[in-house]
């Protein structure tokens, strides 16, 4: 009888530590997923250009030249690109150094998509000081559509990563659209004043 008592009683010491087992295994999962949601945040963000450039022009001095054409158009802003591994193709990186009119130093970027038919273009940066230590990467996608006047509708879509509970301000990312903006009304000011460059 004595035998008895003591085994039940090393099944049930045996099944409240597997009990107990679970319970901490859930309870540090159920931690890390918290975790991994403070750790990032994701903020989307879209926008469109309209312009009066048809999208296979736009597309080839923008995208295609753009490492070329960018720094030779607007050099306060863009001083020169290089490619580290690739030469453009999707999985290419490229180290972009700012101009002096920029607070920023330099950033990499990687070509994650290039569609030359449909005029798409997406690309990362995960690396560089334009990241500010808040932000993993940026992700950015480019996509270029014929308009009914005749000219093009340029499509952004741009992801930032967060880290940590850093929230990105109305002000950053108006200022950031103003630049881009910026830049690409530069390329379509070249384009209008040099119809016969692309």
């Amino acid at each position: 009888m004595e035998a008895n008592k003591n085994k039940n009683l090393v099944r049930q010491e045996y099944y409240t530590s597997i009990h107990k087992f679970v319970l901490y295994r859930r309870l540090v999962c159920c931690i890390s997923k918290n975790i991994s949601l403070v750790i990032m945040g994701v903020f989307t963000y879209e926008s469109e250009v309209v312009t009066t450039i048809p999208p296979a022009k736009m597309f080839k001095a923008c995208i295609l030249d753009g490492d070329k054409l960018i720094p030779k158009i607007v050099p306060h802003a863009f001083k020169s690109v290089e490619y580290i591994e690739g030469n453009g193709e999707p999985g290419s990186i490229k180290k972009v150094t700012f101009g002096e009119g920029s607070q920023f130093n330099y950033m990499k970027q990687k070509v994650e998509a290039l569609d030359k038919e449909n005029f798409v273009y997406s690309y990362s940066v995960n690396e560089g000081d334009a990241l500010m230590n808040m932000l993993e990467k940026v992700t950015y996608e480019t996509k270029l559509e014929p308009s009914p006047a005749g000219g093009s509708v340029c499509k952004t879509t741009s992801k930032y990563y967060t880290i940590g509970d850093f929230e990105l301000k109305e002000e950053g990312i108006k200022a950031g659209k103003e630049k881009a903006l910026g830049m690409f009304k530069a390329v379509e000011a070249y384009l209008l004043a040099n119809p016969d460059a692309y």
